[in-house]
């Protein structure tokens, strides 16, 4: 499969996982089973066959802003940072509605998370954070 295919295929599989989620006061097991497991783990595997295909041949590294640039001027090793990417953006998702849920804070609160979460990872991780400090949730209770 071509990357262009791959990379095709990944957004709306990705967004299935998404509306899992936003359905998930309604259908909390198919949320978790789809968004937080099936989906990562598929774009999990794409990502891992990009990287046992193509990371011994992609130039660059971890070393240096330039060297992360040159890593992801190869069309494949980009295409494994948008897959990683998109699965792990979806798992936080995914602990967010769980942990939300546990903790007793409505999805309601949780619901302007998720697209911060979908488009700018670590700000609806910290929105989401932020927001447990300043609620009251069940597990600040049984702490108290």
């Amino acid at each position: 499969m071509n990357p262009d295919t791959i990379f095709g295929l990944s957004g709306p599989v990705a967004i299935v996982g998404w509306l899992a989620l936003i359905a998930s006061p309604w259908l909390p097991t198919v949320a978790e089973r789809v968004a937080g497991l099936v989906i990562p783990a598929l774009l999990s595997v794409a990502y891992t066959g990009l990287i046992l295909a193509f990371w011994s041949s992609a130039q660059g590294g971890f070393d240096t802003l330039d060297n992360v640039a040159l890593l992801f001027e190869s069309r494949e090793m980009l295409l494994a940072g948008w897959l990683h990417y998109l699965a792990f953006d979806l798992f936080v998702g995914a602990w967010i509605v769980r942990t939300a849920r546990a903790d007793g804070i409505s999805f309601w609160f949780v619901l302007p998370c998720l697209p911060l979460t979908f488009l700018f990872g670590p700000v609806g991780y910290l929105a989401f954070v932020s927001l447990r400090m300043v609620l009251p949730t069940r597990r600040q209770a049984v702490a108290s």
